[in-house]
């Protein structure tokens, strides 16, 4: 019989030891790349708990490496990802901290976003923070997520923009780091919005980001 490799089996419905270590890490990788949107020279992984102690040997650092370059959870080139990256520093750090998921990551771009994550088993996944942002992202949606100075109106001037293109809100959700400080929000939506409305959610004043997140198949 022949003997088949963990990697061999990996898919969105995936046979293996552990779903969360090998797709979960593929799709936190995925969806972080979805959340910066931009191309980058160097990433760090921050891996914590179970991901730092066993997810060595489950494949972990290369899901995660291959999600941020933007392989699904089914491609073949996992198993080698590291010969596949040309031009990126990327580095992994390993921490014990029962403050955090027993599958959690930390994702850096360029030291300039952090992307904190778990996976929270079968290949699901949960975004929970943003540069410090509380969020609670699964992928399911496809969001709008903008950073912006604290100030009244910004819910009702951004709403607006989205409705006038006739796409419902699931759900919303603010947080700022303090009043009239820096200030998050993210929109999740039932069909995804074009590259006209985030141009137009750019325009408002005092908006300095915003990204408009697929969500993950």
């Amino acid at each position: 019989m022949e003997q088949k490799s963990l990697f061999s089996v990996i898919s969105p419905i995936m046979v293996g030891p552990s779903s969360s270590h090998t797709a979960g890490a593929v799709r936190l990788g995925l969806m972080a790349r979805n959340i910066y949107k931009t191309d980058f020279k160097k990433v760090k992984f921050v891996l914590y708990n179970s991901f730092a102690t066993t997810g060595f040997g489950h494949g972990t650092d290369k899901g995660l490496l291959a999600g941020v370059l933007g392989y699904s959870v089914d491609d073949a080139s996992i198993k080698n990802i590291f010969e596949h990256v040309i031009g990126i520093d990327y580095t992994y750090e390993y921490i014990e901290d029962i403050s955090r998921h027993p599958n959690s990551v930390d994702i850096i771009f360029d030291d300039k976003m952090t992307i904190s994550g778990d996976s929270i088993g079968a290949g699901e996944i949960r975004i929970n923070s943003i540069n410090g942002f509380n969020v609670n992202l699964n992928g399911t949606y496809d969001t709008l997520l903008l950073m912006y100075k604290d100030k009244p109106g910004m819910i009702s001037t951004v709403s607006d923009i989205i409705q006038k293109q006739k796409v419902n809100i699931a759900s919303l959700h603010c947080d700022r780091d303090s009043k009239g400080g820096i200030a998050s929000m993210y929109l999740a939506l039932d069909i995804p919005v074009g590259e006209d409305v985030v141009k137009k959610v750019q325009s408002i004043e005092d908006v300095f980001f915003v990204t408009n997140i697929r969500k993950l198949k």
